[in-house]
């Protein structure tokens, strides 16, 4: 285990208190959680209070993978901390979520921080990317 991190973010097309909503809101993870083409998320869960846990379920042809976590801090609309708990995950992996406005947009910062190894950093690198671009759509 390292404390290798990342850090992705993306302007996405929407006012900051939608954007920071999106990720507490169970139908609209399931809706925007798929850090690859082709994948789906059939279930999701949250229960939006420090302390609470969520569940996202990703799935990939056959292959179900289970990620939760328990929400640190909830700072509404600047920012959301939370524990990071999968397959693929380190102890005590973390991911930490800033809203910026923009205009009438959002810059959302994402960190996250312990990964196993360098791959799996890289790998969750490419999924983030592409969970904050299909978060833009969603909220188009």
């Amino acid at each position: 285990m390292t404390d290798l991190s990342l850090t992705v973010e993306r302007v996405i097309d929407a006012e900051r208190e939608r954007v920071f909503n999106a990720w507490l809101d169970p139908k609209l993870l399931a809706r925007f959680m798929v850090p690859a083409p082709g994948m789906s998320v059939p279930h999701a869960t949250s229960e939006a209070r420090e302390g609470g846990r969520f569940e996202i379920t990703m799935q990939a042809g056959d292959d179900e993978i289970p990620h939760s976590g328990e929400y640190r801090e909830i700072s509404p609309h600047d920012r959301i901390v939370f524990t990071w708990e999968s397959p693929f995950s380190a102890e005590n992996s973390t991911v930490t979520l800033t809203f910026e406005p923009e205009g009438d947009k959002t810059r959302v910062v994402l960190t996250h921080v312990r990964f196993p190894d360098a791959e799996s950093r890289d790998n969750h690198e490419s999924g983030w990317g592409a969970i904050l671009a299909a978060l833009d759509e969603t909220l188009r």
